[in-house]
């Protein structure tokens, strides 16, 4: 049974490990690999018509710069894996954003990587990790 992966992916060493992580699987099992990218947005119902052209500019600008600096230099380095590889890149809250994908995509999982941080920042703000493992609608690793 072929597997669909979705890598939360930002260009970070964990990223990295569960993306290497998610193409080994989806190696193993003829599956294939979403990788995903958020930039967390939020939606500032309180900015003037102006303001909101800005940021909508600032917004396109940041998803051609995530498209051309993060995503495609990956995936080029993946072409010669034999592993079906799609991008997507989104705004929003990340856990949230990634389970969306998933379901978008029929994917059997998620997969991040864990980035070290713990302590009172974590407990505070929580964590893409912790959040995943809440409301993910699909299976979820976590790669050291």
């Amino acid at each position: 049974m072929s597997e669909k992966y979705v890598v939360g992916f930002d260009g970070s060493q964990a990223a990295e490990r569960a993306l290497a992580f998610a193409v080994d699987h989806a190696k193993a099992t003829g599956g294939s690999v979403v990788i995903a990218h958020v930039l967390e947005w939020s939606p500032y119902s309180f900015l003037t018509p102006t303001e909101l052209e800005e940021r909508h500019k600032r917004r396109s600008e940041e998803l051609d710069r995530a498209e051309k600096a993060l995503m495609k230099p990956v995936v080029d380095g993946l072409a010669g894996s034999g592993v079906t590889i799609e991008t997507s890149i989104k705004y929003g809250h990340i856990a949230e954003q990634l389970g969306k994908i998933a379901e978008d995509a029929g994917a059997s999982q998620i997969v991040i990587g864990r980035n070290g941080h713990s302590g009172i920042g974590s407990r505070l703000f929580g964590s893409v990790a912790g959040s995943l493992a809440q409301t993910s609608p699909v299976a979820c690793t976590i790669v050291p």
